[in-house]
């Protein structure tokens, strides 16, 4: 990934001497797992490892004869090591080197994206519980709908991430399998119980039934989980682009001083970091779609695969990673204009209470098809420009002083009787969110 959507935390763990390095710490830890099992001298992975190298230029040097990226690798070890290195690899194949190391980092990097995610979560929770009580219009089809409040529109989107944190937490898990089993998977060269020794010694699983290869499902699931996490900053960044339009102008991205909106029109102020979002969720979203095609391959192995994770391992894990900072910053400083809420509730006119009208037609005993007709006549004259209020217009139509009164009208007008059960929404949305705190101590 490009240096502009980079953080040097994640951008760290896809350089090549962090590739090298795991396949080096994969490499030893079979080796130790030989040396307990009596087939390789003790201390001997000791002697590689203190010997070892990890020099990526000589490496691509060597690969470019060879043409076998793990046999430069190895090569290049037994250039610094000398006679111990004659060990590393025994019963090997390179897929159970680069698969196990593969897993390592993307579990790692799946570690750093729930940091990520959690902190983006625990942000959003604040400003939801801040606007509890600031009021604004819901919109279905981007209409005026009924009353909400902000805190529970900011609650919707905490919740839809407190959900891929659970799917990513999962991923992370089922990306977490290794496999030292040799050629097709048998075990024909290793005994299992090398293989048990060592990816216990990494932090791994083995493999249920390795093909040469570690299944592409895993893969398939985790970059799934990451394409999820992207459309959830996706849907939240262009639910603020429409909410900073001009003529809605109810939230906006903050505005830093010096900052500018436009090279030939001054008066500008773009939502620019949601537009960037929107951008990059297309990319993680495209990445998943290859992981997908990777899971089938040709019977115990092929290599088809390979080239595709070169590319969307560091790519989708990087990407990710820079939106969701990104997204932190914007909902902490994501400017919120109540006044404007205020200012379109009260440009409906009322109209959006005709959803109590009708109701309350229908519990004094009219027909409810017919009530909605009444209703409805009323709400389309509210909302013209211009018109009277809607209270107005019903107190106006005998229809509906048949069968409602004043006082039973002021109750189908009470905006804080409407919204009565925000606190509850909202604090199961702000339960769910802390709960991870003790779900994220127990992630192994």
């Amino acid at each position: 990934m490009i240096p502009r959507y980079a953080r040097p935390a994640m951008t760290a763990l896809w350089t090549d001497e962090a590739r090298l390095q795991r396949l080096l710490a994969v490499e030893c830890a079979h080796l130790r797992a030989l040396e307990q099992l009596g087939q390789a001298p003790r201390g001997t992975a000791d002697l590689v490892l203190a010997g070892a190298v990890i020099d990526p230029a000589r490496v691509a040097e060597i690969e470019a004869e060879t043409k076998h990226d793990v046999i430069a690798f190895l090569t290049s070890i037994e250039e610094k090591v000398g006679e111990p290195a004659r060990l590393l690899h025994r019963g090997l194949t390179s897929s159970d080197v680069l698969d196990t190391a593969l897993a390592l980092q993307l579990r790692d990097a799946g570690q750093l994206l729930q940091q990520g995610l959690h902190q983006l979560i625990a942000t959003l929770a604040g400003r939801a519980s801040e606007h509890r009580g600031t009021w604004t219009i819901g919109r279905s089809h981007g209409m005026h709908a009924e009353p909400t409040s902000f805190g529970i529109v900011l609650a919707g989107h905490l919740a839809e991430f407190v959900r891929t944190y659970g799917r990513l937490q999962a991923a992370c898990e089922e990306i977490a399998y290794g496999s030292l089993s040799g050629a097709v998977g048998t075990y024909a060269q290793t005994p299992p119980e090398a293989e048990a020794i060592a990816l216990r010694a990494l932090g791994l699983r083995a493999e249920t039934v390795p093909t040469q290869v570690i299944p592409r499902d895993r893969h398939a699931a985790f970059f799934t989980a990451l394409a999820g996490i992207a459309s959830a900053i996706d849907r939240l960044a262009t639910n603020i682009r429409h909410l900073q339009r001009s003529e809605v102008a109810e939230a906006s991205e903050a505005f830093s001083p010096g900052q500018k909106g436009s090279s030939a029109m001054p008066h500008k102020k773009n939502p620019i970091l949601s537009e960037n979002l929107c951008g990059l969720a297309r990319v993680v979203r495209g990445y998943a779609d290859m992981a997908r095609d990777d899971v089938v391959l040709w019977h115990e192995r092929d290599i088809s695969h390979s080239s595709v994770e070169r590319v969307i391992c560091p790519d989708a894990t990087i990407t990710l990673d820079f939106m969701i900072w990104r997204t932190i910053s914007l909902v902490k400083g994501l400017v919120v204009n109540k006044e404007r809420m205020r200012r379109h509730l009260d440009a409906s006119a009322g109209a959006f209470f005709s959803g109590n009208v009708l109701l309350a037609l229908v519990d004094a005993g009219v027909a409810r098809q017919k009530a909605y007709v009444i209703v409805q006549r009323s709400a389309l004259k509210a909302v013209t420009a211009d018109a009277a209020a809607m209270r107005d217009l019903l107190s106006a139509d005998p229809e509906i002083t048949a069968h409602l009164d004043g006082a039973a009208l002021d109750r189908c007008f009470d905006l804080v009787h409407h919204l009565r059960h925000t606190d509850l929404i909202l604090d199961r949305a702000l339960a769910q969110a802390g709960a991870l705190d003790t779900r994220r101590t127990e992630t192994p």
